[in-house]
């Protein structure tokens, strides 16, 4: 059975929240799915990872705190992260314009450039448009597994 992970960055729940919401959406296309409410660089650098990053963002486009070690992590360590296949899902607030969805748009850069490769595009949902951030994941997400997944 093929792992997928699910690496979240939230500060009040709500990115934990959607990867629960998610989550049996994979484990119905076969995949042992896992959580990953600290993540770990091990959580992304197997043989034949596949990932999905779901984080909002706080502050002035800031990472949540319980995902800034990951990155720290990523930036020191540079591991090639070239048989990384990824989705990501950004939470933010279309009010402070400048920062909206930051954290996801810097790890999506981030991810590219230690070689990953995203598979479909960015879903960035806007807290001022969709008050139950599950409503615009659950169908992105099923639309990724059979536009992304079956038969990658």
């Amino acid at each position: 059975m093929p792992q997928l992970n699910i690496l979240v960055g939230t500060m009040y729940g709500g990115a934990l929240d959607v990867a629960e919401q998610v989550k049996p959406l994979f484990e119905a296309a076969g995949y042992e799915v896992n959580i990953a409410e600290q993540p770990t660089l091990d959580d992304v650098t197997s043989d034949d990872g596949v990932s999905l990053f779901v984080i909002s963002t706080t502050g002035s486009g800031d990472y949540p705190g319980n995902f800034v070690p990951f990155v720290r992590n990523l930036s020191d360590q540079s591991p090639a992260l070239t048989s990384l296949r990824y989705g990501l899902i950004a939470l933010g607030d279309s009010s402070y314009a400048d920062t909206f969805c930051g954290a996801g748009r810097q790890l999506d850069a981030l991810l590219e450039e230690h070689g990953a490769r995203r598979l479909g595009e960015r879903l960035e949902i806007d807290a001022m448009e969709t008050f139950m951030a599950d409503d615009a994941a659950v169908p992105w997400v099923e639309t990724w597994i059979d536009e992304q997944l079956k038969g990658a």
